[in-house]
């Protein structure tokens, strides 16, 4: 074990992701004292900064899901006050958390991602967009995702079958965002791959496979619906998971090369997770997402695949919380 420290855990917040950052910042408190490390737990808010400050930790460990801890908010603060923290920078994580940029640099790269376009609410108001919806139907064809274009855990998306169902799903998105993304239904099995920095990581100038490990891919399958929604997600018994997910060699070896390019390709560091489709008619790999703080709760999926590894829980959390000092 590493040397100990004052960590402080940062959890909670005021996102629609607080029930599920409270649970993952739990396990992190719990894990980071088993390994003999002093812990300040902060249930993010006003006094955010002040707490920190007076904490007087030697780093912070990010446990905070949606805004403010996955947008790169909390991460500007913490290079404002010196503190090193976990996870990536505030570049990455705006680049990740906005999937409309994300999907474009992306497509930019090369990288498979589904067909999308994407709304704000203003231009329906203020531009006719509401007219570009028949073209962008025929363009990406039934059924249709709906997303808000910021936000995780699945969220406010919503699944449209026809085009009458399309104008409610626009609406249920756009109450969770002002833009929102319509992409392309990718129909077959659904995959995550979480990456973790290779220890001791002496630059980005690094390669890309010397600096980033793949964990094995997990697999998760819903019991019930046919999309893998919050409460899926969240729900022990909801859920079935499989990992190593069981895929041809080359199906986990390409899986797993996309989820590095993907990290790399945002500056990811530390940790992060890719989401991807395994499409059933076609065979090919499409990246949805990428998530740049995983939950770290007990149905949560980097922890599953760290354990298929051979990475127990405590280690995992060794390892990201050591990332902090090699940004």
């Amino acid at each position: 074990m590493s040397e100990a420290k004052r960590v402080a855990v940062l959890k909670g917040g005021r996102s629609l992701e607080r029930a599920v950052s409270l649970r993952s910042g739990a396990q992190v408190q719990d894990g980071l004292q088993r390994l003999g490390h002093e812990v300040i737990a902060i249930d993010v808010g006003p006094e955010l900064v002040g707490e920190l400050l007076a904490s007087e930790a030697d780093v912070a460990f990010i446990a905070l899901h949606g805004r403010d801890g996955e947008d790169g908010t909390v991460q500007g603060l913490l290079e404002a006050i010196g503190l090193p923290y976990t996870g990536s920078g505030a570049a990455a994580c705006m680049r990740a958390t906005n999937k409309v940029l994300a999907k474009h640099l992306m497509r930019e790269a090369g990288i498979p991602t589904p067909g999308f376009h994407s709304l704000r609410e203003t231009s329906i108001k203020e531009l006719g967009a509401a007219a570009a919806l028949a073209p962008m139907e025929r363009g990406l064809g039934f059924p249709l995702v709906v997303k808000p274009a910021k936000g995780g855990s699945a969220l406010g998306v919503k699944f449209a079958r026809t085009s009458k169902e399309l104008p409610g799903s626009l609406v249920g998105a756009f109450s969770y965002d002002h833009t929102i993304l319509l992409e392309r239904y990718v129909r077959g099995r659904d995959l995550a791959v979480s990456i973790l920095d290779t220890e001791g990581r002496p630059s980005r100038s690094a390669p890309a496979d010397e600096r980033a490990a793949a964990l094995p891919v997990v697999e998760a399958v819903p019991r019930e619906e046919d999309f893998f929604d919050y409460e899926s997600r969240y729900e022990i018994g909801m859920t079935t998971f499989v990992c190593p997910a069981e895929l041809p060699p080359e199906t986990t070896a390409r899986a797993q090369e996309l989820a590095v390019e993907v990290y790399e390709l945002l500056g990811c560091h530390g940790v992060a997770r890719v989401d991807l489709m395994l499409e059933h008619d076609s065979d090919e790999l499409w990246v949805l997402e990428t998530n740049v703080v995983p939950g770290l709760t007990e149905t949560s999926l980097l922890p599953q695949a760290a354990d298929a590894a051979g990475v127990g829980f405590d280690e995992l959390l060794e390892r990201i919380l050591a990332s902090a000092w090699t940004r």
